[in-house]
């Protein structure tokens, strides 16, 4: 029930993003304040889908996917959901301040409140919905960042957080694509991204090929240096290759890995 509620792998990756973003920091590596970053983001993302599940509970019911949450089944009253997600977002935000800074739990904060207050009622409106909604996604490499001392408007981290919202919106869409007799039947407007007998359309290419050319700008702007830049070019080489295939589970599944073997780069620094 508590997996179901909290997302640990959306969370979990929410953090793995986060260190990214800390990683790229030019300057030493605070263990402490790393695992005090990774612990308060991943907090923060599961009091986010808590609180979504909160709002969302009667499209939740009228869709497959979701029908077996705790709200929905029944197994979790409403305001025990509510409860956990306030007590994880205030146990998240105080780690990251008791890391020794205010500016990424405010940068947590702000991202949680455009995903609930913003993106989540967006969605039942539009299929563009997620142009906005991806703005949280790429927030947690920019809380690292500032944890370890950095500005949010440094551009190795604008860059860094750019290619994370370009990649979520394909993301998002093909798993949109998955459910979409679910997403129909809850009334939440798609975006059509079939055309006759191409996969997938236009659109969908288009922003792969900006998330490839976003990619091989890393080591121009130094993100990416030494011993990293023996292995970047398997990166966008494999994006480039799954952007012209027509399997939508092999460009899902790519796209699964990628913010991982980003940040395995990071590591490489």
């Amino acid at each position: 029930m508590r997996g179901a509620l909290f997302r640990p792998r959306l969370a979990l990756l929410n953090g793995v993003t986060a260190v990214g973003g800390y990683l790229l920091f030019p300057g030493e590596i605070d263990s402490v304040r790393l695992g005090a970053l990774f612990a308060g983001v991943v907090l923060l993302a599961a009091a986010g889908s808590a609180l979504n599940q909160v709002l969302e509970r009667d499209i939740d019911r009228l869709m497959e996917r979701t029908r077996l949450r705790p709200l929905p089944a029944g197994k979790l009253t409403l305001t025990g959901a509510t409860v956990a997600g306030c007590t994880l977002l205030l146990a998240g935000s105080l780690v990251l301040v008791l890391a020794g800074r205010w500016l990424p739990a405010l940068l947590g904060g702000a991202a949680l409140a455009w995903y609930l207050v913003l993106y989540t009622p967006l969605k039942r409106r539009t299929s563009l919905a997620l142009a906005a909604g991806a703005v949280c996604g790429a927030i947690p490499p920019v809380i690292g960042w500032c944890s370890a001392g950095g500005s949010p408007v440094d551009y190795p981290v604008v860059l860094l957080a750019g290619l994370l919202y370009l990649w979520q919106i394909p993301h998002f869409w093909f798993l949109q694509l998955r459910h979409a007799d679910d997403y129909r039947r809850a009334g939440i407007p798609l975006l059509r991204l079939r055309s006759g007998d191409s996969f997938p359309a236009g659109i969908c290419r288009l922003w792969l090929a900006a998330l490839v050319a976003g990619t091989l700008l890393l080591p121009a702007f130094g993100v990416i240096g030494n011993p990293g830049t023996v292995w970047f070019p398997l990166l966008p080489l494999a994006l480039g290759i799954v952007s012209l295939v027509r399997s939508e589970t092999v460009i899902f599944s790519s796209l699964n890995l990628f913010p991982l073997l980003l940040t395995l780069l990071l590591f490489s620094r």
